[in-house]
C-alpha cells in the first residue's frame, strides 16, 4: 500500500488530537507541521517526531502529498487555498469556512485543481455513527419521519485555554458545536431542502474561568443560542438547537423517529457510544451492539480521504458535506434575521456508509 505523507498547519489545542488519530492508517504518515508562532510548531515538532518548517516553507515541499489545516475558524478559507495553490489536497478542521463565499470558493478551487478537499467532522465514521447509519439503512426504524439534535452547554470559558475567539465572528455555538450535529444528521438522512430558525445573543460578555484566562473578559459579537428546523429533501424534518447558554440539561444527543420506531444516536463529537431503538408498539429501548469500530479517532477523515485518492471512490468527510452543512447551519441565523424559511440551494449525495466489521484501521473491504 502506497503511504501518503502529512503535514500539519496549526499546532493548538486539537493538533495532538490528529497525531494519534492519525496513527493507527497506514495510508497516511504525518511527517511535518508549522504554525505561524514559530516556537510553537518547534516545540509541537519536538514531541511528537516531526520536522518543523514555516508555512511557506512546508507547502514548498515536493514530498507532503495532504496538508491538513487546524488554525483558527477565520483563517480556515485562506489557509486552505493556500494549500490548494501549493498543489497539495487540502483537509480543514471545521467549518469549512465562515461565509458561503469563501467556502465556494476553496470548493472550485480544489475542484478546479484536480484536488481532494476534506473537511471535519470525521467522527460520523465511528462505531456509534456509522451502527446508527447501519441501522437506518437496513430499515430498523423505518423511513425516517423526523429527528431532534441538541447541544447545550454554558459556553467554554469555565475550561479552554483561549476561549475568547468562540464568541467573536466564525464563532458560537451553530459554527462551533453545529458541524459535529448538522453533518451526522446528513450521514443519516441525507441532504437538507429548507431551514428556518431563531437565534440570540443572551450575554454581552463573558467571564472565563479557565486556569489560563481566569478572570478576564471574553466579549460577544455572536448569537449564543440558535434553535431551528431543518426540513429533509427526504421529508423528514429534524429539530435543532445549538446554546452556550444552558446551565443544564436532560435532553438526548441525537435521536432518530421513524416509521416502525425510534433511534438514539450517541454524541456526534465522539466516535463511540451506544446506539439503541424502540420498535413501535413497544416501550422498551434495546441496545444495538456496534458494527463499526470504535478505536477511531480525528484523522480519520484525512485517512479516508488518502483511501479515495488512492482508488479513486470519493472520500466520505468531503468538502461538498462540509458546504452543505456550513450552508445549512448560516441559512438557520439568516432565518431568524429574515423572518422567513431559507431554501438551500446545495445538495449531496450522502456519504459512503464505512462496509461492517472491518478491521481497526481499514476503511474499505
Amino acid at each position: 500500500m502506497d503511504t501518503l505523507k502529512v503535514g500539519i498547519i496549526g499546532a493548538g489545542n486539537i493538533a495532538p488530537a490528529y497525531i494519534q488519530g492519525c496513527a493507527p492508517f497506514d495510508v497516511i504518515k504525518i511527517a511535518a507541521c508549522a504554525d505561524i508562532l514559530t516556537d510553537r510548531a518547534q516545540a509541537f515538532a519536538a514531541e511528537h517526531g516531526l520536522v518543523a518548517y514555516s508555512v511557506d516553507d512546508l507547502l514548498a515541499r515536493d514530498d507532503i502529498d495532504i496538508v491538513v489545516n487546524l488554525t483558527l475558524p477565520l483563517a480556515h478559507a485562506e489557509v486552505s487555498l493556500q494549500i490548494i495553490e501549493a498543489d497539495k489536497h487540502a483537509y480543514s478542521e471545521k467549518p469549512l469556512a465562515v461565509t458561503r463565499a469563501d467556502g465556494e470558493a476553496i470548493i472550485k478551487a480544489a475542484k478546479a485543481a484536480g484536488l481532494r478537499m476534506g473537511c471535519a467532522p470525521d467522527t460520523f465514521l465511528g462505531g456509534g455513527g456509522q451502527t446508527a447509519r447501519k441501522a437506518i439503512d437496513d430499515g430498523l426504524i423505518g423511513a425516517p419521519v423526523a429527528a431532534t439534535a441538541t447541544w447545550l452547554s454554558h459556553g467554554h470559558e469555565s475550561w479552554h485555554p483561549n476561549a475568547g475567539f468562540y464568541y467573536l465572528e466564525g464563532g458560537g455555538p451553530m459554527l462551533d458545536l453545529g458541524p459535529y450535529y448538522v453533518t451526522a444528521l446528513i450521514n443519516l438522512m441525507g441532504p437538507v431542502a429548507r431551514a428556518s430558525g431563531a437565534a440570540r445573543m443572551t450575554f454581552p460578555e463573558r467571564i472565563a474561568t479557565s486556569e489560563a484566562l481566569m478572570g478576564q473578559r471574553l466579549p460577544v459579537e455572536v448569537n449564543t443560542h440558535v434553535a431551528g428546523t431543518l426540513e429533509f429533501e427526504s421529508g423528514a424534518i429534524a429539530s435543532v438547537i445549538m446554546s452556550f447558554d444552558v446551565w443544564g440539561n436532560h435532553l438526548p444527543w441525537i435521536e432518530i423517529h421513524g416509521e416502525d420506531g425510534s433511534l438514539s444516536v450517541p454524541d456526534p463529537n465522539r466516535f463511540d457510544g451506544e446506539v439503541s431503538v424502540v420498535k413501535g408498539g413497544t416501550q422498551e429501548w434495546v441496545d444495538i451492539p456496534l458494527t463499526h469500530s470504535t478505536n477511531i479517532g480525528r484523522g480519520a477523515g484525512v485517512a479516508d480521504m488518502a483511501y479515495a485518492i488512492l482508488s479513486g471512490r470519493p472520500h466520505r468527510a468531503s468538502g461538498d458535506l462540509a458546504f452543505h452543512a456550513l450552508d445549512v447551519m448560516l441559512a438557520l441565523e439568516e432565518s431568524s434575521e429574515q423572518g422567513r424559511h431559507i431554501e438551500i440551494k446545495s445538495t449531496l449525495e450522502q456519504p459512503l456508509a464505512i462496509p461492517a466489521g472491518l478491521p481497526d484501521g481499514a476503511l474499505d473491504l
